[in-house]
């Protein structure tokens, strides 16, 4: 045989090597599949633990819904707070507040994870207390421009919400409707995926595939490796971590479990460094902790989560949403199920760095 001709089968046979191991790679894998998402294992190796001090007063024997506010100072004035005061039990985070009893609000630990170590430090210190109507997580700023309204006025959307209402499916509703900049969409790439490691390993300064690419590994960390999510398994989520949930949705997991995550953000060997990496990575993990698991056939509450009925869960139809959370329905022209003409729009030349 010429060497010209062993040398094309040796390139051949490379070429079918590269491409089967490339399909094995993202072959397909269940819709349906279970996850052990019901426990968080994480082990932290600190042997001392953050002193409580977000205690928030006045939360025992509520009768509306605490409002847990996740701000840091260049979020300006929190006045536009005090409107909602009727409806809601203020709660009112800084995270980068002096470490000292000088500040005006609730401290936390260190400013690490974006708005999650706020919310975290709520849950851990306030675990016996969660109001039973509930509890909504929100960002500091009036005025963003992921809230969902034309003027992006959180002010509006927080005074209108239902809570009940938006808690009666699941226990968990995130605030937003509109699937703008979610991964939502069934066309969204798969975390996991190739393309997505490709992606995150060529511009590791694309926080949205660094994040995603980190997310299998995350989920691992938190919740054990028993079952890994896959390369074709999507984590279908809302953006942007403000949401709803009920008092009984906290209670599935024990104050323990708030306490690991909590660590997991603060330990160097725990979170990804970058704090945009581990925030994004946590805004996937609200849904999983707080959506009400549903009992199986037997009527017994299952151990595992079932991936396609979490996404389902976590991205209703926009026009559901609207009505639900915010009373406008009987909307007109929503036709596709992730938005619904006049309720929404990106704000023009949007620059989003970190989305989720």
């Amino acid at each position: 045989m010429r060497r010209s001709t062993r040398r094309a089968l040796f390139q051949l046979a490379l070429f079918f090597g590269a491409l089967f191991f490339i399909l094995f790679l993202n072959r397909s894998q269940p819709t349906n599949q279970i996850f052990a998402w019901n426990k968080i294992r994480y082990r932290t190796p600190s042997a001392t633990l953050p002193e409580a001090q977000g205690i928030c007063p006045g939360l025992s024997e509520l009768s509306k819904p605490a409002l847990v506010v996740a701000r840091v100072t260049t979020d300006g004035d929190t006045k536009w707070l005090d409107g909602l005061s009727d409806i809601y039990h203020r709660c009112i985070y800084t995270a980068d507040a002096p470490a000292d009893a000088t500040s005006v609000h609730l401290q936390v630990p260190a400013n690490r994870g974006h708005e999650a170590m706020a919310y975290l430090t709520f849950l851990i210190d306030n675990y016996e207390n969660i109001p039973a109507a509930g509890a909504v997580f929100v960002h500091g700023s009036r005025f963003a421009w992921h809230n969902d309204a034309l003027d992006y006025d959180n002010a509006a959307l927080l005074a209108a919400l239902n809570v009940s209402s938006a808690l009666a499916p699941f226990g968990y509703h995130n605030l937003r409707c509109d699937w703008s900049l979610s991964t939502c969409p069934s066309s969204y790439t798969p975390q996991g995926s190739l393309e997505i490691s490709t992606q995150a390993l060529l511009a590791p300064y694309d926080t949205h595939a660094v994040s995603d690419a980190a997310l299998p590994r995350a989920l691992a960390d938190l919740f054990g490796d028993e079952v890994k999510l896959g390369r074709t398994n999507a984590v279908r989520s809302q953006c942007c971590a403000q949401f709803v949930v009920s008092r009984d949705s906290i209670w599935q997991h024990s104050r323990e479990e708030y306490v690991a995550l909590r660590q997991w953000l603060l330990d160097s060997k725990g979170a990804p460094r970058d704090d945009r990496v581990a925030g994004r990575i946590l805004s996937y993990v609200w849904q999983i902790l707080f959506i009400k698991r549903q009992p199986d056939a037997q009527g017994h509450s299952s151990g595992g989560m079932d991936l396609e009925k979490l996404n389902a869960n976590a991205c209703p139809r926009a026009d559901q949403c609207y009505c639900r959370l915010y009373g406008r329905c009987n909307l007109k022209g929503c036709t596709s199920p992730g938005s619904c003409p006049g309720q929404y729009v990106l704000p023009p030349k949007l620059k989003v760095e970190n989305p989720q």
